[in-house]
């Protein structure tokens, strides 16, 4: 191979590697955002329940 095919080669391969990783990092994110989501209610749940009068 020449140079410059060993170059395009390199290049191809690291394309394909940052395009697995983007989409390995997307998905952790998605998961991230729902996991906050969650989060978020329970949190509201938990105010809600703290800032309800008390039973009589």
């Amino acid at each position: 191979m020449t140079h410059t095919t060993e170059n395009r080669t390199d290049i191809a391969a690291a394309v394909v590697s940052l395009a697995a990783e983007a989409t390995e990092l997307e998905t952790r994110v998605n998961e991230l955002r729902q996991e906050l989501a969650i989060l978020k209610e329970r949190m509201k749940a938990v105010s809600t329940a703290l800032y309800q009068d008390p039973p009589t």
